[in-house]
């Protein structure tokens, strides 16, 4: 059968691509596994019977979360992987076989794996797993952000993480934001500007929450940025502060690592350069209140536009800066 769904994915720029699927056909089950995932062999053991699998997948650009559910035992095979994938079940085991190592997982931990290598995995009648999915360039990318510097080959990703506690935990977590949020029509992560900073988040929460051969390096003590360096940043901040910076994109502006970056603006601005550019776009929003219509436009919409995803955080810190509510300044004429 044929896709049941569109090829068009979006760039990175654009609004999330969700879609919830479910289908006891695997045909159509392996055509929106190859959309979203891999070229996959989806297949069944011999005499087991109720296969059905449903999918509740957010595409953000480079990066997939999905919830997939199995009410059969099902084996999936990907001849060889393009990009990195976790795999997190929530219910039922998960049997994998990848670079010659075999692991076994359940709810408390997670399995990973890496390009270049064939996947086979197993899983269990009425189970089901959270997978993540991050092209190859994209974390790389995001790696060679934070150290400041190329990134040689393929991250070798350990081949399973613990996610009961520590920073695998915390990972998870994360992950579970988005794939909560594929429940509501009115989510933030529609917006842009909230798309971008979450899946950087995702990307960057990873790299520094696992053990690799740059780990050492990622977490040793950074030199700070030159004055003229963090003067691009300011400087492109007040430019653009609506564009969706990561503090990757930061770095980059300023060439060099995430890390240094951090310091030089600790050392010569004393705040963190997302907390500067934080406070550039809540003056934005300010500017954007006072002069706004209250009969044409919401708090909400100012908010989101200068990139606060969430309304109540948002308000708090307006009203520490300003010493009133976003609404007041809204409503007041001049």
């Amino acid at each position: 059968m044929g896709d049941p769904f569109p090829r068009s994915g979006p760039t990175y720029s654009e609004v999330p691509d969700i879609v919830h699927f479910s289908s006891v056909d695997i045909d159509q089950a392996r055509s929106v596994l190859n959309r979203f995932y891999f070229p996959v062999a989806v297949g069944t053991p011999e005499g087991a019977d109720g296969f059905g699998l449903s999918v509740e997948v957010i595409q953000l650009g480079p990066l997939t979360v999905g919830q997939i559910s199995f009410s059969g035992p099902v084996s999936l095979v990907v001849a060889e992987l393009d990009a990195y994938h976790v795999s997190m079940p929530t219910s039922g085991r998960m049997r994998s076989r990848h670079a010659g190592r075999e692991v076994v997982a359940g709810p408390s931990t997670a399995i990973l794996f890496g390009p270049g290598h064939a996947v086979h995995t197993m899983h269990d009648a009425n189970s089901a797993e959270l997978a993540v999915k991050i092209e190859r360039g994209a974390l790389e990318q995001e790696l060679a952000g934070l150290l400041g510097r190329p990134v040689d080959g393929p991250i070798d990703l350990p081949p399973s993480v613990d996610l009961s506690g520590g920073p695998g935990h915390s990972w998870s977590r994360l992950v579970r934001l988005l794939r909560d949020e594929l429940e509501y029509r009115e989510s933030l992560i529609y917006q842009p500007l909230i798309a971008e900073q979450l899946r950087g988040s995702v990307l960057s929460g990873l790299l520094l929450s696992l053990p690799h051969r740059y780990q050492a390096e990622l977490t040793a003590p950074a030199t700070p940025g030159p004055p003229r360096a963090i003067r691009r940043v300011v400087d492109a901040v007040q430019e653009e502060p609506e564009r969706p910076f990561s503090v990757t994109d930061l770095a980059k502006i300023a060439g060099m690592s995430v890390r240094s970056l951090q310091e030089g603006f600790r050392r010569h601005l004393g705040c963190t350069p997302m907390a500067y550019l934080q406070q550039v776009r809540l003056l934005r929003a300010h500017e954007g209140l006072r002069l706004a219509d209250p009969l044409r436009t919401t708090v909400a919409a100012v908010a989101h536009r200068w990139g606060f995803a969430h309304l109540g955080r948002f308000a708090s810190i307006y009203r520490e800066r300003f010493g009133e509510q976003p609404s007041d300044t809204l409503r007041r004429t001049e």
